[in-house]
């Protein structure tokens, strides 16, 4: 099969093996891209790397093994990124996973907080300097764009006291719109974003963890009653090639999102951005993903509801995998 020329553009997408992001990655493979795909299952990067060939598009893909939730995995994945692309177009952040239990990452980290919204957070400023180096970058963030139910919990980020799975998702989902807030008003680079809510859509990859009978009544949902991928991700599929405008623009289901909305408030943007730089400080240390990096650490006894990091390990230990 013959090789395509270079590629148009450079995407990267977090959760890329699986529902959304993987419909993501293929499509702009179609369209001729280079698509770095990030996920944690090895052999679910295998079974797309196969398609990626299937496409004659093999050249063109790249998977990265990585567990998101970690900020030391986070680091090393925008290292490789910097080193296979001096410029990202796009960056598709997909990324989330449903947790019945209460799990603490190894940086001391409700799980769902730092996969669903740390990722986002860390990836859309740390990529910042391959975004400026692209004529026209813009985010995706696939999340919840619109929806009203819900609040970042301030007094309590980690969800110590009464954690569910519903509640740390409703809060990662507010959190990514304050985040989407926080971009356009204090950005750290040129990069447009697009927050977007596809509405119920058939893929499951991030209800592996959950139990029954919840996981079989989901499942049976999205048979049912789900939108299929392809249509739920054609609209974010465009923007890829026609970024708006606008730096920052919501889209719920297909119609503008209000962005005067109380869930996109100015003031708890900037509240959240503030603390979660704080946090990352209190549990890590300084990182070359934050915006405006400072090795000074500051009071944190706001930070209620924070795990200690695992005792022992260096700051910037990343995590090898075999």
């Amino acid at each position: 099969m013959v090789k395509q020329g270079p590629p148009k553009k450079t995407v990267v997408v977090s959760g890329g093996t699986d529902g959304m992001g993987r419909g993501m990655v293929l499509a702009r493979l179609k369209q001729g891209d280079a698509v770095i795909a990030i996920g944690s299952s090895p052999e679910k990067g295998r079974q797309l790397g196969l398609e990626a060939a299937g496409l004659a598009a093999d050249d063109r893909f790249h998977f990265i093994r990585a567990d998101l939730s970690s900020i030391a995995e986070n680091e090393r994945v925008v290292t490789k990124i910097a080193e296979l692309h001096p410029a990202v177009d796009a960056l598709v952040l997909c990324a989330n996973r449903q947790s019945p239990r209460r799990e603490v990452t190894a940086e001391g980290l409700e799980s769902t907080f730092a996969l669903y919204y740390l990722s986002r957070y860390l990836l859309s400023h740390g990529l910042r300097a391959q975004f400026d180096a692209a004529p026209a970058p813009v985010i995706i963030n696939i999340a919840a764009a619109g929806l009203k139910v819900g609040e970042v919990n301030f007094a309590d980020l980690q969800y110590e006291a009464k954690y569910s799975t519903i509640r740390t998702q409703i809060q990662a989902g507010r959190a990514n719109d304050l985040l989407g807030r926080s971009l356009a008003d204090d950005p750290s680079s040129k990069v447009r974003v697009v927050l977007y809510h596809p509405g119920f859509t058939k893929t499951l990859g991030g209800i592996t963890h959950l139990k029954q009978p919840v996981k079989g009544i989901i499942t049976l949902l999205s048979t049912m009653a789900a939108k299929p991928v392809e249509k739920a991700i054609a609209p974010m599929v465009a923007v890829i090639d026609d970024p708006p405008a606008e730096v920052l623009t919501g889209n719920n289901q297909g119609k503008p999102v209000d962005l005067a909305m109380k869930t996109f408030d100015p003031a708890n943007a900037r509240k959240l951005a503030s603390v979660t730089h704080r946090l990352v400080l209190t549990q890590y240390g300084d990182s070359p993903l934050l915006p405006n990096a400072t090795k000074e650490r500051t009071d944190t006894s706001f930070l209620g509801g924070l795990d200690s990091p695992r005792q022992g390990d260096a700051p910037h230990r990343p995590i090898e995998f075999s």
